[in-house]
């Protein structure tokens, strides 16, 4: 008898992600028994020798994969990128100071908007004057600010860096949506941050990756809660961690060491976007709707050019067992987001599906 679980879904969500498989299972299996201890990976204290294992090859592995400095430190916090919207310029920012912002989707503006609610916050660049359909490129950052603050990918819209921007200031980045998709020099950064719920582990911790040399100099009094220095000092266990999800992003980070590391994600990511942006370009009922030179690798978006054939299209693309490719409701249309985990087989599926309809309707 055929059951749900049995059934071959194809996971475009845009997050929570898919995760691989067997990451999933191992993790499944420590829920009941972690690795013989006859307790739950969740039921364990956070202070017992097999958690604080966990923890400490969770935080080398971030550094292992992205090659990071040594004297570089990794803290797991829960509250996702959105509090770390607020945390930035409390860390970051001196009293008195001021901030330089690029502003390039949803996530960019909300972390602008919490900037604003500590100091002078400048928006040196910004999209969207296009509904955030592009990258802005040659804008100055003033070298007097005390950061200067970014967002890698944009999820919603669709838009990605290719080029990360030289700025004569610290530089802080939002990489929530692909961490790991590819090398990065983490020494421009005097922070790299992002929720893990995209290329790295389910929802609910939020890794910081930061040079603690530029920690401590904003002459600011903080609640040892919202004080990134202190949660270094204490090894991300001022307070209990969130437990499960720093274990399933080390079981996936492990994955992806297995897997050839972060350059061989860039090597599969890299072909998953060309083969679906290659049909929406050769498929004349679709288009993207992003400018071409700053296409997401993660989280392509398009749209049908008759807006009134996509209930159509959309039953062809549920039958064949795809989920999650609904365009977040600000770009409309359809968002393919293809994280790390997810594989080329699912894309090709996705593209399958594009093709028949356009057969069949073209």
């Amino acid at each position: 008898m055929s059951t749900a679980t049995n059934l071959k879904i194809h996971n475009f969500s845009a997050g929570p992600c898919i995760l691989p498989q067997e990451v999933l299972q191992k993790a499944a299996e420590s829920v009941i028994d972690y690795e013989g201890t006859g307790l739950s990976i969740i039921e364990m204290s956070h202070r017992s020798k097999p958690f604080e294992a966990v923890m400490v090859r969770a935080q080398s592995l971030v550094k292992e994969l992205l090659g990071a400095p040594d004297h570089y430190g990794v803290v797991f916090l829960g509250g996702g990128a959105s509090l770390g919207f607020h945390m930035v310029p409390l860390n970051y920012m001196r009293t008195g100071g001021k901030a330089a912002y690029a502003n390039t989707g949803e996530w960019a503006s909300r972390a602008v908007k919490e900037s604003k609610l500590v100091g002078e916050t400048i928006v040196v660049a910004s999209s969207e004057d296009k509904n955030f359909s592009y990258i802005p490129k040659g804008f100055a950052i003033p070298s007097d600010a005390d950061y200067f603050h970014f967002t890698s990918n944009n999820t919603i819209f669709g838009t990605q860096y290719k080029q990360f921007p030289k700025s004569p200031v610290p530089v802080v980045c939002d990489m929530s949506s692909d961490i790991f998709s590819r090398p990065v020099n983490v020494a421009d950064f005097a922070l790299i941050y992002g929720g893990a719920q995209k290329n790295m582990g389910p929802a609910g911790a939020t890794v910081y990756l930061m040079d603690p040399e530029r920690l401590g100099r904003t002459g600011r009094k903080l609640s040892p809660m919202l004080d990134l220095k202190n949660h270094a000092d204490k090894e991300s266990m001022y307070n209990t961690p969130p437990v499960f999800a720093v274990y399933v992003s080390m079981l996936t980070m492990e994955w992806m060491k297995r897997m050839g590391g972060v350059a061989e994600m860039e090597k599969r990511n890299a072909a998953k976007a060309k083969l679906l942006y290659d049909a929406v370009d050769r498929l004349p009922m679709f288009r993207g709707t992003t400018a071409v030179e700053d296409r997401s690798v993660m989280n392509p978006t398009f749209v049908m050019n008759d807006a009134a054939m996509e209930p159509a299209f959309d039953a062809l693309w549920k039958e064949a067992g795809i989920s999650g490719i609904r365009g977040h409701r600000s770009v409309g249309g359809y968002r393919a987001s293809m994280y790390n985990a997810l594989p080329i087989e699912s894309v090709q599926v996705l593209v399958d599906v594009m093709e028949e309809f356009a057969k069949k309707n073209g």
